[in-house]
């Protein structure tokens, strides 16, 4: 409710931004020219506003200037609204919101709040405030939520006295400027912003912060409510300058209609046209801004230009936008909710009108008639306009002074008289169709919400079709290179099937031969056992060979290991390079001949180990005389030392004597000075009392005082003497302090290198019994290595006689086998056929033996394939393994840390909110005079919270640390009910 509406226009200040380094490495022309306070000039022609800006303003100095006294409207019941308009890359968020956190470089968002929290706190203590803020952008013309994303195309309705306002948007309460921060931080993080040509972070939205403010008066219970509106609207943009494209292109299309439906609105406001003809619906950001524009509300509006003359016509567009917006009026009133006693007070009065004016009625249709039926009516008796509307003038000052509410809009209406009971019945119609309205709306909302899930299903079912289709047309390539395989498969297997016939009718014609050939067959297979038996014990007889033969080298080969072994450490311990063991070839003399290389090099190696230990030995001899040279140098230094310290100590105490009879003689010389001085004065003025003589005596007494200054000087030139023999005495016994310590640190360091050289002796004599065993060492593996020279030598003969007594038997053996064979030959045809048919048949069994070999080396070549695969297989099950493992872990501990969260959350709920389930949000307030961090004095209204279904306050001090929301209570300042 509001007192009379005041009519004001909307304040528009202009502010230029500096050249950016874009516009100066291109050398841009700056533009404006600056005529007062309240005008600039862009090519001659002036631009008047409120007030104008030039580059060098400073953030403190703008916002003081333009934002200031807003704080003071808000909290006095006054709805405000600053929002920034220009072109792409002005300046338009750095004025709105600046950097957040920075003293000097924040915009007007972080220091309006900064100030209306002073403002809370300097105002009267008998105030409570609840705050709450609301974060949305207008985001190609849909709005969002900033505070909570998940809410989307919200819907702007309207109130019973046709407020609009954004149904659905999170609206959360506050207690301290740092809540507030918060917020803003939380819905910038989730604001739209892209790269362009013009600008690195350009908004692609239009943002609106909305602080609601509502206060209470404890004592006159008078409650005001005031909206302020911060907004930031994108930018107008030209594509040829942005170089927008794809979703940025979109995006700079929506925000240009929109800057364009608002330039009609304010174009319309601007020459007082109707309101249909105005506000257009389909434009989500027109219809909120509504009541900033020719409504209820206080409005500043910042035109943010750009120097640059490459955007001159871009600046010359926003400065005309600018001045047309100058001229709308806005009709604004105090937000004020009466009271009970105020309305019926004013219902008394209004009351009292209507009599007054039923009186005036009356008596005007009495004179009426009175005239009507030709009687003359006196002039005292007739109706005193003047009086009767002093009357009704006195009445509705009274009204307008008590700050009545407006009508409702029924009562408003010109010639329409409604009952009681119609009255009611239409408001219960009203309140249905609003009803049914916000049903239809969140229906909308909803169907939209599901219009998008269902947009996002369609987008993934589309790339899972075309996934589909990729298998699909991989799967078709893949049966077609199979059915191709089968129809070649086909063919081979006609071939073989034809083969077989083949075959079949060889074997038919074979098999009789064979029924023939059997029992030749029979007879040769009795003969082959028999040579095969002979070949068998020869094969045993061979076979038995080759194993001592590899017995043999298998002895050898450890031998020569072992060998190798002991060679390696040898020459580990011999030399500073190791001897590497190579592996075993299965060539004796390949394995001798590495073996004479390791035995030279082990030679090598000990002729210069033993050179080295004679060099060391003599090293020993040359160092132990150093030493002994040394330790006799130490005992003659030690001696003097010794001898200096007793001069030094005889000195000390003869200069110690002497110290003490000087002390002595000079005490005497004094006291008999004196005693001389004073005996000859005495004389000296005794002689003169008896001669009367003053001036004498005067003449003696300076006598006296010279004589006595001349033994005071020479008194002091002996002293002067004395002193300077002491300093001598004290300079000879510094400089043999000096000789003392230097001989001591000489000392120190012969010590020392006695010891390094003891140190340096002992490590060579360790140093040369290791010398000593490794040529021990060394020489036994000599005498080793030449016994097993020697019995590898006569195992190799072995060998030899062996292999060459093998070779002659098995070619005596092979001679007589075929000198046989041939004989046979000779001796029988029949023979001849009996050896063709076994080889046929051998021929067959071997071409049946390279069939299985080729089959098994197929299978074989399958095999490391089938491994890899398994492999892979076992690997991704092991990281699949692993993955639901550690997600398990996971998603246990989140799980763990998640219930002692709650758990902690409802111990420290449980003893502040025993009472508080199914009861209202309860919203701290702020009170003036109190600071943040104010101790809380809880007191409320039992019935007021049980009634009220809205945020209620609680007496105590206000700016609390603590943040409530809408939805969620707040447990700081929860009471049991």
């Amino acid at each position: 409710m509001g007192d009379a509406a005041a009519e004001c226009t909307i304040k528009v200040v202009c502010r230029f931004r500096p050249l950016n380094s874009a516009e100066v490495a291109r050398g841009d022309q700056y533009i404006p020219k600056f005529k007062g306070d309240d005008c600039v000039l862009i090519g001659g022609k002036p631009y008047y506003f409120d007030r104008v800006f030039q580059s060098k303003t400073t953030q403190e100095e703008f916002y003081n200037a333009v934002a200031q006294k807003i704080v003071k409207d808000v909290l006095e019941g006054y709805n405000g609204t600053i929002f920034a308009y220009g072109q792409t890359s002005s300046g338009k968020t750095h004025t709105m919101e600046g950097k957040l956190h920075d003293p000097e470089m924040m915009g007007i968002i972080p220091r309006i709040v900064q100030d209306i929290f002073n403002y809370i706190y300097s105002m009267d203590e008998n105030l409570e405030f609840h705050i709450k803020v609301s974060y949305f952008e207008i985001y190609l013309d849909k709005i969002r939520d900033l505070l909570d994303v998940s809410k989307t195309n919200l819907p702007v309705h309207e109130d019973k006295n046709r407020v609009p306002y954004v149904k659905g948007c999170t609206e959360r309460f506050v207690c301290t400027p740092e809540e507030v921060m918060e917020a803003i931080d939380e819905g910038k993080n989730n604001r739209s912003v892209a790269v362009t040509n013009m600008n690195e972070h350009s908004s692609r939205s239009h943002s609106i912060f909305l602080i609601n403010i509502k206060q209470e008066n404890s004592k006159t219970e008078q409650k005001l409510t005031g909206k302020l509106y911060l907004v930031d609207l994108a930018g107008s943009e030209k594509v040829g300058k942005t170089g927008a494209e794809g979703t940025v292109l979109d995006e700079a299309k929506m925000i240009n209609k929109s800057l364009s439906a608002l330039g009609i609105v304010i174009s319309a406001l601007a020459e007082e046209l109707s309101y249909n003809a105005t506000y257009g619906p389909s434009q989500s950001m027109t219809r909120i801004l509504q009541d900033s524009l020719g409504g209820n509300c206080r409005t500043t509006m910042v035109i943010c230009c750009s120097p640059s003359a490459y955007n001159d016509a871009e600046t010359r567009s926003t400065l005309l936008f600018g001045q047309r917006a100058k001229t709308i009026k806005n009709q604004v009133s105090m937000n004020v909710e009466l009271t009970a006693e105020q309305w019926k007070s004013k219902w008394e009065k209004e009351k009292e009108k209507n009599k007054t004016l039923r009186n005036t009625v009356n008596w005007l249709e009495n004179e009426l008639n009175r005239w009507r039926s030709g009687e003359s009516v006196p002039v005292d008796e007739q109706f005193d306009k003047e009086k009767a509307k002093e009357e009704v003038q006195a009445l509705e000052s009274t009204h307008h002074n008590d700050k009545t509410p407006p009508k409702p809009a029924l009562n408003s209406l010109p010639g329409v008289k409604l009952t009681d009971a119609e009255k009611e019945k239409y408001e219960a119609e009203m309140a249905k169709l609003y009803k049914e309205l916000d049903d239809k709306d969140d229906e909308i909302n909803q169907q939209s919400q599901l219009v998008e899930t269902l947009k996002q299903q369609m987008l993934d079912q589309e790339e899972l079709l075309a996934s589909s289709r990729r298998d699909h047309d991989t799967l078709q390539t893949e049966l077609n290179r199979l059915l191709a395989e089968n129809e070649a498969s086909k063919e081979e297997v006609k071939e073989v099937l034809q083969a077989l016939e083949e075959l079949a009718v060889n074997y038919d014609q074979k098999s009789q031969e064979v029924e023939n050939k059997t029992k030749e067959f029979e007879a040769l297979s009795e003969e082959l056992n028999e040579k095969s038996s002979s070949l068998a014990s020869i094969d045993s007889e061979l076979q038995k060979l080759k194993e001592m033969t590899n017995h043999q080298k298998k002895r050898v080969t450890e031998m020569m290991s072992s060998l190798l072994k002991d060679l390696a450490e040898i020459g580990i311990a011999v030399g500073s390079n190791d001897i590497k063991q190579q592996e075993s070839s299965g060539l004796i003399d390949e394995e001798f001949t590495v073996a004479r290389l390791y035995i030279s090099k082990m030679k090598s190696e000990v002729k210069t180990m033993v050179k080295r230990s004679k060099l060391l030995e003599s090293t020993q001899t040359e160092t132990t005389q150093k030493l002994d040279q040394t330790e006799s140098e130490l005992t003659a230094c030690q001696l003097r030392i010794s001898q200096q310290e007793a001069k030094i100590k005889s000195l000390t105490e003869s200069l110690q004597n002497v110290e003490q009879k000087k002390r002595q003689l000079e005490e005497n010389v004094d006291s008999l000075s004196e005693e001389i001085v004073r005996i000859r004065a005495q004389e000296k003025v005794n002689a003169m009392e008896k001669e009367n003589e003053i001036q004498s005596a005067n003449e003696v007494k300076e006598a006296v005082e010279k004589q006595i200054q001349t033994h005071r000087e020479a008194h002091q030139k002996q002293i002067s003497n004395l002193r300077d023999e002491l300093d001598a005495k004290e300079k000879l016994i510094t400089e043999l302090q000096d000789l003392n310590q230097q001989i001591m640190l000489e000392q120190e360091r012969l010590r020392v290198e006695h010891e390094k050289l003891k140190a340096a002796d002992q490590e060579k004599s360790r140093q040369l019994e290791e010398l000593t065993v490794q040529q021990d060492r060394r020489e036994q593996a000599r005498q080793d290595l030449k016994g097993l020279e020697e019995t590898v030598a006569r195992e190799l003969q072995t060998l030899h006689n062996l292999r060459r007594l093998f070779v002659q038997d098995l070619s005596t053996r092979l001679k007589k086998n075929a000198q046989m064979n041939s004989e046979d030959t000779e001796s029988s045809a029949a023979q001849k056929q009996k050896i063709s048919f076994l080889e046929n048949n051998l021929e067959q069994l071997t071409r049946v033996h390279k069939q299985l070999v080729r089959d098994n080396n197929d299978l074989r070549s399958e095999i490391p394939k089938m491994e890899k695969r398994l492999r892979a297989t076992a690997e991704r099950v092991k990281a699949l393994e692993t993955a639901l493992k550690e997600a398990k872990e996971n998603a246990a501990r989140d799980r763990k840390r998640y219930q002692q969260e709650v758990e902690r959350i409802k111990d420290a709920v449980k003893p502040k909110n025993m009472g508080r389930r199914g009861s209202a949000q309860i919203a701290k307030p702020i009170r003036p005079g109190q600071l943040p961090g104010a101790p809380i004095n809880f007191s409320v209204n039992r019935s007021n919270l049980i009634q009220n279904n809205h945020p209620t306050g609680i007496k105590g001090g206000g700016g609390g640390n603590n943040r409530q929301e809408k939805h969620a209570p707040c447990f700081p300042a929860v009471i049991g009910l």
